[in-house]
């Protein structure tokens, strides 16, 4: 794989994954920053407001005080996948796209999106790897998630009235 300092050409477009998204026409070599998410910082609450009635959003939330960042750019198109060829890094409150691996010229470009907090109950994910947890909750989310559903459950099973007996 060639090095070069210059940024890789990136292209939108149709993927398998979802909707749009976006591959490189270059190769990328692992560890380089290639792209930046970016667009208006907003608290989470605006962007709830703001995309209240909207299917599609692209959103990126970040840091401990809520911080959204309403996308714009290339960087907002690339597409989930249980399994990445990039990353995300928050360096000073801004968001970078890093290769995890070398990526070939043609491969889409795709990170874990980790969610957290989506009005979808399910996050469904299609990114077809064969380690695809089926959702784009964070593993973290997902098992918060069981425990909230395990003690609801369990409370639930306690609130049942006694029932009678017929013998």
């Amino acid at each position: 794989m060639a090095s070069t300092s210059r940024s890789p050409r990136l292209l939108v477009r149709s993927s398998s994954i979802h909707a749009a998204g976006c591959v490189t026409l270059d190769p990328i070599r692992k560890g380089k920053r290639f792209a930046e998410y970016d667009g208006a910082r907003i608290s989470k609450e605006l962007a709830d407001e703001r995309y209240a009635d909207r299917f599609v959003t692209y959103l990126f939330g970040f840091g401990d005080k809520g911080e959204v960042i309403d996308g714009f750019g290339t960087a907002m198109f690339l597409n989930h996948s249980c399994d990445p060829n990039c990353e995300t890094e928050d360096i000073g409150g801004r968001i970078y796209i890093r290769a995890i691996r070398n990526i070939a010229a043609g491969e889409e470009l795709v990170y874990e999106y980790n969610l957290w907090d989506s009005d979808d109950p399910t996050a469904d994910c299609y990114c077809g790897a064969p380690q695809c947890r089926g959702t784009m909750f964070s593993e973290e989310e997902v098992k918060r998630q069981a425990r909230r559903a395990a003690r609801k459950a369990g409370s639930a099973a306690r609130k049942k009235p006694p029932q009678t007996v017929v013998k």
